[in-house]
């Protein structure tokens, strides 16, 4: 199984991912991502809302904003009861999430010789901050420590403005904010994230029924990802682990380096949020159905994914080490999917021949208007071929002499196979897209 530090080694090295701050030290636990990262979440983005939103007559989007009032959080119940049990080691000063040590009462850290944690106390997951230019309790407010509340405090606004009938959904991407205890495994566990979250509201009574339906769904979208099935499994929560809210919740969990992790949760919300806003608020969250003449407040069934949390699992699942010509070479490559890939296809001139060049880039300005190219002629085509591999570019294509002296045909190289063929340039688009699709 792939290491995590190769992970994080070839992410840093082609510019998926940089340590934030870096040149300060850095700041645990947050993350820039750099040219290649931004292409690849922008898809992952682009993925999600497709079959999530676009794809869809019975959902539809919207964008809520970071802060909201105060009140919000009081609601849905995050002041309260948003809270992970703390606990300190006075020896080297480590805190801990309880939770995460099987309750044991002993410091994890080998170098502590079992010194005694600290009574556990709870610690409040939001991160405060304020409106305005004074710092007092009545400016208060918190960063969002989940998207989900901007859609049901706008659950009236979309549908009477969209007139959606019962069955439909809502769904958003946006910045969320966790002040974790502890954090790690890279992108798994972060305090600032991004979540993809949509919520579908349904008459009560065919809630658990919808529940499967998006379990499946959701299912179907890590096919069009292109992550390994195998890899993949559904665990249902038990019911001391249900939040306040849940009438049942199911997580998609994927095999990582150190074990099964959520990679999605599927929550069956029942009607808390919308009864809980109605009752703080004033403001009735309900729905008439005309067809029965009847009022009632919706079930909800939420699929919720962490965009960061899918980009870590494409990379581990894609990443591979080959050897190849007879074992003399080793090769990376990164088997994503051609929709996923952040360079779908790298235009490359055998070298910096004047006769060469702009042939290469006609080709690339060619293709570039409809996929995602990469212009290339720094060192060897050797050494380019293997950087475009272990960046996941699915197909190379190379202008050589034969291009412009003889036969006007370029060289098409595939990734996973490294098989080469000779293609027409005047049939290349046709023979892309059938390629990519």
């Amino acid at each position: 199984m792939t290491e995590m530090d190769t992970i994080v080694s070839l992410a840093k090295r082609r510019g998926f991912v940089f340590q934030s701050s870096e040149i300060y030290g850095g700041l645990a636990s947050t993350y820039d991502y750099g040219p290649l990262g931004i292409e690849l979440k922008r898809n992952i983005r682009e993925s999600w809302w497709n079959h999530y939103i676009s794809q869809r007559e019975d959902v539809v989007g919207i964008d809520s904003a970071i802060l909201m009032a105060p009140s919000v959080w009081e609601a849905s119940g995050h002041v309260q009861g948003f809270s992970d049990p703390l606990v300190e080691c006075s020896n080297c000063n480590q805190r801990f999430r309880l939770d995460h040590l099987d309750n044991q009462e002993i410091c994890p850290n080998p170098t502590c010789e079992n010194q005694p944690l600290s009574a556990p106390r709870q610690f409040n997951l939001m991160f405060k901050t304020y409106l305005g230019p004074v710092e007092e309790v009545a400016a208060q407010t918190y960063l969002r420590p989940e998207t989900a509340q901007g859609i049901f405090v706008n659950f009236q606004n979309v549908q009477t403005t969209t007139r959606k009938k019962i069955p439909f959904g809502i769904g958003q991407i946006g910045k969320s904010f966790r002040n974790e205890i502890t954090v790690g495994n890279f992108l798994f566990r972060t305090r600032e994230f991004e979540q993809m979250e949509m919520e579908f509201f349904v008459k009560p009574g065919t809630d658990e029924e919808w529940h499967d339906k998006w379990i499946n769904y959701s299912l179907e979208w890590y096919d069009k990802l292109g992550i390994s099935r195998d890899k993949i499994q559904v665990r249902a929560h038990d019911q001391d682990e249900l939040s306040h809210y849940s009438k049942a919740t199911s997580d998609i969990e994927y095999l990582f380096p150190w074990g099964w992790g959520e990679l999605q949760g599927i929550a069956n919300r029942t009607d808390f949020d919308l009864k809980a806003h109605t009752e703080h608020s004033g403001v009735r969250l309900d729905y008439f159905d005309q067809e029965n003449n009847e009022h009632f407040t919706p079930y909800v069934i939420e699929p919720a994914v962490g965009v960061d949390r899918i980009f870590l699992t494409l990379l581990i699942d894609a990443y591979r080490e080959e050897e190849i010509n007879e074992g003399k070479e080793k090769r990376t490559l990164l088997k994503l999917a051609p929709q996923i890939a952040p360079v779908q296809i790298a235009i490359l001139p055998l070298s910096r021949n004047e006769k060469l060049v702009p042939k290469a880039k006609e080709i690339f300005t060619l293709l570039n208007q409809s996929y995602s190219c990469e212009y290339d002629d720094a060192q060897s085509i050797g050494r380019r071929y293997r950087r475009q591999d272990e960046i996941g570019t699915p197909l190379c294509i190379t202008v050589d002499f034969d291009t412009i002296e003889k036969d006007n045909q370029v060289t098409i190289r595939d990734r996973d196979s490294m098989e080469q063929i000779r293609v027409p340039v005047e049939n290349l688009q046709d023979h892309i897209q059938n390629t990519l699709l």
